[in-house]
């Protein structure tokens, strides 16, 4: 009888990519997936360690896993893994601890592992070259995510990743073009493009290249339908790139920009290479010239030393901008990393109160964008899974659209008619 297995994933879409990958070759080796609920035999945790928070999920999704099954098989691995193996080992029941790099190996290292705890992580700084796990389908079959980059070279002062992830490596783009092929092939009716810090892409390829240039490349070299870009740092989206975009009808008009803060003191704190003006000439600049383009932010509250008069101006930059959705994430602590020991940490019950006030800010933006589309006829692929009864999608433009719609059209791509809003989705109806 094949040995049941589960994976369990905290984190970034790189580490959902890596995650389905990880699942895809388990399978192939004759595991059989099952429910993290039900005790799986082997138990693989992929890490997060984006905040003190994130550790402590991963270190109880271990002791969750012994309590399912107190014979079972724990391997870790992902970001914490990398940062912070010791901790991890010394949790009783255990296994193997993996490094990122060391995914690749992973069915290698169980297979070898013996009955003494072992930890496998390599200096992930010294890495020089991206080498995506291969992957040839995802469980949910309207999307799929291709890895074309990992690392990254900022060194924010709240972030660990340049540290759990490596410096910025790019994927081959031949490569990157046969993955995109392949998940073509396979019906997939979007791609998004993955990484740590993607704006970078090519820089440290020989010749160097560009995302620009991958995008292009993706467009005229390959029968994908559907495109659409993960998240990009404010310096790194071009004048060519957002002309690009408003050019193709391949590419979707969406673009998910860390800003991180709405005050330029803020912002060297953060060891961000940006100011307010710049990135509210870019925001602009973005819905000037593509008007029915999604654009969401991602923001730190209660970060070390913010004021009321700061925090009041990153509340007033993001009304005053056209942005579509807002991904607020409350500041903590990260060991390791400048911001953790910046004088003016500021109470949890602050931060909390403060972020609420962001999402609902946020809450109020979605509204108003999704509102401007009722009427209107939107590009949607079929996601998985079923709302009220309703089919759901996802437009071109990031908007969730529920739909009369039988089961199994996952990964289609329909044009509907938008009839109303209703909370966090539209409504729509084939013509």
């Amino acid at each position: 009888m094949s040995r049941s297995v589960a994976i369990a994933t905290l984190g970034c879409k790189t580490n959902q990519f890596e995650s389905a990958a990880i699942e895809e070759r388990l399978r192939e080796a004759g595991y059989r997936f099952v429910p993290f609920d039900e005790g799986a035999e082997l138990v693989i945790v992929n890490t997060c360690t984006v905040t003190a928070a994130t550790d402590a999920q991963s270190r109880n999704l271990v002791r969750r896993a012994r309590r399912l099954n107190p014979d079972c098989r724990v391997v870790v691995t992902g970001c914490y893994a990398q940062v912070d193996p010791a901790a991890l080992l010394a949790i009783p029941g255990v296994s193997l601890v993996l490094g990122n790099d060391e995914k690749r190996d992973l069915l290698r290292l169980i297979a070898e592992g013996g009955e003494t705890p072992a930890a496998h992580v390599s200096d992930i700084r010294q890495a020089t070259e991206a080498v995506p796990l291969p992957l040839s389908s995802f469980s949910e079959r309207s999307r799929a995510f291709v890895q074309i980059q990992n690392g990254c070279d900022a060194f924010c002062s709240y972030c660990i990743i340049p540290y759990a992830r490596g410096r910025s490596r790019s994927v081959d783009p031949e490569a990157v073009l046969e993955q995109v092929g392949t998940l073509v092939d396979s019906g997939y009716g979007e791609i998004v493009l993955t990484g740590i810090h993607i704006g970078g892409y090519g820089l440290d390829l020989s010749p160097p290249t560009s995302l620009l240039s991958l995008v292009q490349r993706i467009e005229s070299e390959t029968r994908v339908a559907r495109l659409r870009l993960g998240s990009l740092e404010p310096t790194e989206i071009s004048a060519a790139l957002i002309e690009t975009v408003a050019a193709s009808p391949i590419l979707c008009p969406h673009f998910h920009i860390p800003l991180q803060a709405g005050d330029d003191e803020v912002l060297q704190r953060m060891n961000r290479h940006y100011d307010t003006t710049f990135f509210r000439k870019l925001v602009e600049t973005i819905h000037a010239r593509i008007p029915e383009a999604a654009i969401g932010l991602d923001v730190i509250v209660g970060f070390p030393g913010e004021s009321d008069d700061e925090f009041a101006n990153t509340l007033a930059l993001i009304e005053e901008l056209p942005v579509s959705h807002l991904h607020v994430f409350p500041f903590s602590r990260r060991p390791g990393t400048p911001a953790a020991t910046m004088a003016g940490q500021l109470p949890g019950d602050l931060i909390r109160e403060r972020a609420a006030r962001l999402r609902a800010l946020g809450d109020d933006k979605l509204r108003r964008f999704a509102e401007r589309f009722v009427g209107s006829t939107l590009d949607v692929v079929v996601e998985g899974g079923r709302h009220g009864g309703l089919g759901r999608g996802l437009s071109r433009n990031y908007l969730s659209v529920l739909f009369p719609c039988d089961k199994g059209r996952e990964g289609e791509a329909l044009d509907l008619r938008i009839t109303a809003s209703q909370g966090e989705h539209l409504l729509g109806v084939l013509p």
